[in-house]
């Protein structure tokens, strides 16, 4: 589940992907030329690594991650920005291509318009004021979920670059996998998940906070038996019945006793298989002066083609959740507006 670089791999890559953002440093992420050049400065990846990622991606593995160490990153990491957003990419140019090459190997990178500005890459820091939101800009106990499980094209990989751990060291991330939980369940829990008696609420972190969105009823547990795809937010899935809040209840109790968590540092890129696996984080304490705990963030589909429908020509950023609704959009359906990796 971790696979760590050489000193000497680490300046490989980090020469070959400083050279690769510097060739189209004026564009934009949002942009196909800049995408295609991070997945193929990938390749100067060592070999384990290329095929530690490709069989995540086609197999996962019984932790539902894997951990990258010792990747490369820039030389000079500017201070955390307070408001959420790093100005340009190009502030971090070789982390951004490191992080990006990591996500093309998983699958296709895509992003959300309602999402931290539809940013492709995103920060992922304290922001002062919302230390008590269940979201990525808080700083208490990040309850366990699948990323943006209510949206139809949610992500099928997270990916998360460490640039700066906080400043206690106290901040885990922790990673729940559908393999190592569900064995604890009965047959009749089991059964029980497997029935749309749940809906989830649209995160705060999506438009300005103030919907009540909810998604249609729909299961936690679906497809194979021996491999099922998992669904659960025990911060946003509201059971339909006591039934369901008792099954719900035992789900979260397995994935607390065979929780996998650790501090990430400097260069530490994980990756989390949104499908079999929810992850969240412990609380930590922030200074809003620069120095917080930050890392960036970035999403990956197995087939982009599914969401052709919900995202402008050449954009890999979907529409709004309000323009396209909760579920899979229409066939005919086509973004006429282009949404820019912008703030």
């Amino acid at each position: 589940m971790t696979v760590t670089l050489t000193d000497a791999e680490r300046a490989a890559a980090h020469e070959e992907f400083a050279a690769s953002a510097r060739a189209v440093k004026s564009r934009e992420l949002d942009d196909e030329e800049l995408l295609t050049a991070a997945e193929l400065a990938g390749n100067i990846l060592p070999n384990r690594v290329l095929q530690a990622l490709r069989q995540f991606r086609r197999h996962g593995n019984e932790a539902g991650v894997v951990l990258l160490r010792n990747m490369p990153t820039d030389i000079a990491i500017p201070g955390t920005p307070v408001d959420g957003f790093l100005p340009h990419w190009d502030g971090l140019p070789v982390v951004t291509f490191a992080q990006l090459a990591v996500a093309s190997v998983v699958g296709d990178v895509i992003a959300y318009a309602d999402e931290k500005a539809g940013r492709i890459v995103q920060d992922v820091v304290p922001v002062e004021g919302a230390e008590g939101r269940q979201e990525n800009s808080g700083t208490v106990y990040l309850e366990l979920h699948t990323e943006d499980g209510f949206h139809p094209y949610k992500p099928d990989f997270i990916t998360l670059v460490c640039l700066r751990p906080d400043i206690e060291g106290r901040a885990r991330t922790v990673v729940g996998a559908a393999a190592q939980a569900l064995p604890l369940l009965s047959e009749r829990t089991t059964a029980l998940l497997r029935e749309p008696l749940f809906r989830l609420r649209v995160s705060s972190s999506f438009g300005d906070g103030s919907t009540e969105l909810r998604t249609d009823p729909l299961p936690v547990l679906s497809g194979a038996a021996t491999a099922p795809e998992l669904l659960a937010d025990f911060h946003a899935m509201e059971p339909l019945n006591d039934e369901a809040r008792t099954a719900l209840d035992a789900l979260k109790s397995a994935f607390l006793a065979t929780l996998r968590g650790a501090v990430l540092d400097v260069g530490d890129i994980l990756v989390v298989d949104n499908r079999a696996a929810i992850h969240g984080r412990s609380p930590f304490a922030a200074r809003f002066d620069g120095t917080d705990r930050w890392l960036r963030r970035c999403f990956a589909v197995l087939d982009i083609r599914r969401s052709r429908a919900a995202r402008a020509p050449g954009s890999r950023v979907c529409a709004p959740l309000a323009t396209i609704g909760l579920s899979a959009a229409p066939a005919g359906f086509t973004p006429t507006t282009r949404i820019e990796d912008q703030p």
